[in-house]
């Protein structure tokens, strides 16, 4: 009989849950040693989102927790340190906090809620109410920091107030966990009121962390490095352990051995390329990583269905917004171009700033590029010169959120500009291919150009069956459907197979096939001819004279880069 495989760990991000409910757990405990043997006050760790940083986080607390349960470490690689583990383990007071649900349309509710996030981390603690080692006067201290009501004075100290009350009790130093710092930060900014919360967090911080002698050491993670000035202002111990920082780079993200272990844990191993091609692509320092949020997801869509495709998992996790403000801003050639580029698979000098404050993050091009790299949606290749990157797009996912983001902003173009998409669509009604070809040719030029040479080749077939097709496809679509005479169906069944485009005209009873096909090299000619050989091989006008077309003008588009060329069926002959 087969044994029970582990459960996936989709969206767990508790420690002991995951070890002690059969959770499959990619082993990065190596991170506590590191951490330990390399020491620093206070460190920050900043990833892009779902990379793994709050299991991280929460494996740290159930390390040096007091109370913690040791056997959840047993057989992982920390278990070996055994020195490290009988110094450290289980012996200090942990103070744990994640300011991730701190996300209020308003200052009053952000505050509010971080007041909350407070008051239940001490509620955690309650026992310090009956301790024989505090005072009353502590005691009522400690009654404060459980209040709904805490004034300003006493909001911007509770974290200080709470470690020094730990240590009284115990003792002992605290260690004190600070995940997604940066969360309220960027919900103020998008909120408009992100002056009052800098004033929060920055003297929260500075009597956590620079005023604090009740402090071990401690952590904190986040997606963005805010300057200094703004929120660490003086905090001389602190280390940033950023996505270009060949330190820890391990830690966060699977690397490539450890996505080949799990996929062969679960029978998927014959996935492995579709995996890499999707979510791989990732250097944090000198190692490539996986995104694991989407690895797991992918995993688990593949073993309900071994057919499943890849998709998009993690654009669902947030809005895309730095990718779409920086494509609404492509005015510039030059920076199209570069964009062209990156969706082709290439690699574009840049120079990163990765700290910012978030009123510099938008202002500039300059600045988006630093963002888009902290948050993950570009990465590096090599070595930096000094602040000088080499830049990519990851993999095939990122790229698709910015074909769908481009593809996007074109259909809102197209929408106000009636007048051009009357026009192609009068010439393709007329089968004026000359003048078909000069409309779309200008809609070529407008867009930003996606190219074939991403994806490598054995893999286009498989999950791009039209390969590149399919973005001039979207581009036909994104114009005809704008267009209000017309039926528009889009890869129907039709005949002897699945047409690229069929449209219909009830009144005229008029219909058109458009075949659409990528000139490889450039042989447009070549390229229309293969487009109207598929539309009679396979008999695509079929599907519209059964909806009672007359008269049917079959047309042959190919595409390169952006050239376009178009053949009608009767000027083929």
């Amino acid at each position: 009989m087969e044994m029970r495989k582990k459960k996936l760990p989709i969206g767990i991000e508790d420690f002991q849950e995951i070890r002690t409910e059969g959770f499959y757990y990619v082993d990065k405990t190596e991170m506590i040693r590191e951490l330990l043997e390399n020491w620093a006050k206070v460190n920050l760790f900043t990833r892009p989102r779902r990379f793994g940083k709050s299991l991280n986080m929460s494996m740290l607390k159930y390390f040096f927790d007091l109370n913690t349960d040791k056997s959840i470490f047993d057989g992982l690689k920390i278990s070996e340190a055994k020195a490290l583990c009988e110094e450290y383990m289980g012996k200090f007071p942990v103070i744990s906090v994640s300011l991730k649900g701190i996300n209020a349309g308003n200052y009053e509710t952000a505050r509010a809620m971080a007041v909350w996030t407070i008051n239940e981390e001490a509620s955690r603690m309650q026992y310090l109410l009956e301790s024989d080692r505090l005072t009353q006067y502590d005691k009522e201290k400690f009654s404060d920091l459980l209040s709904r009501k805490m004034d300003d004075a006493t909001l911007f100290g509770s974290l200080r107030e709470l470690s020094g009350l730990l240590r009284k009790h115990y003792g002992q130093k605290v260690v004190i966990l600070l995940d997604e710092y940066d969360v309220p930060l960027a919900k103020a900014f998008s909120q408009g009121y992100y002056e009052q919360m800098i004033v929060l967090i920055r003297n929260l911080f500075e009597q956590t962390l620079k005023t604090n002698e009740n402090l071990q050491f401690a952590v904190l993670t986040g997606c963005m490095r805010i300057s200094k000035e703004s929120i660490f202002t003086g905090l001389n111990n602190l280390r940033v352990l950023s996505i270009a920082d060949v330190r820890f780079d391990e830690y966060f993200g699977f690397t490539d051995a450890e996505v080949r272990e799990l996929l062969d844990y679960y029978g998927l191993s014959g996935s492995y390329d579709a995996v890499k091609e999707w979510y791989d692509g990732y250097q944090f320092g000198d190692v490539g990583v996986y995104c694991p949020w989407d690895v797991l997801n992918y995993c688990d869509s593949l073993r309900a269905d071994s057919e499943a495709q890849p998709q998009n998992y993690w654009s669902n996790t947030s809005s895309n917004d730095a990718v779409k403000r920086f494509i609404q801003q492509v005015d510039m050639e030059p920076t199209k171009q570069e964009i062209e580029r990156l969706i082709a698979g290439e690699t574009i000098k840049k120079e990163i700033h990765q700290e910012l404050t978030y009123q510099d993050m938008y202002s500039s091009i300059e600045n988006l590029w630093s963002v888009l790299f902290t948050t993950g949606y570009l990465t590096q290749r090599g070595k930096p010169e000094k602040k000088l990157f080499s830049l990519a797009i990851p993999n095939m996912e990122i790229r698709e959120i910015f074909t769908e983001q481009i593809m996007t902003l074109f259909k809102e173009d197209i929408r106000k500009n009636r007048e051009t998409v009357d026009d192609f669509c009068r010439a393709l009604q007329e089968g004026n291919a000359a003048e078909v070809e000069k409309q779309f040719s200008q809609f070529l030029k407008k867009t930003i150009s996606i190219r074939d040479t991403f994806v490598k080749k054995q893999l286009k077939e498989n999950f791009h069956p039209e390969g590149v097709p399919s973005v001039y496809h979207g581009i036909l679509l994104g114009i005809l459907g704008s267009y209000h005479a017309w039926i528009v169906s889009s890869n129907r069944e039709a005949g002897d197979g699945y047409s690229d485009i069929l449209l219909y005209m009830d009144e005229e009873e008029l219909g058109i096939v458009i075949e659409v096909k990528y000139a490889q090299n450039g042989r447009l000619e070549e390229g229309c001819r293969e487009a109207l050989e598929q539309i009679e091989t396979n008999r695509y006008e079929e599907a519209l004279r059964e909806e009672g077309a007359e008269h049917i003008l079959k047309y042959g588009i190919a595409c390169y880069k952006k050239r376009c060329r178009v053949i009608l069926a009767d000027m083929a002959e």
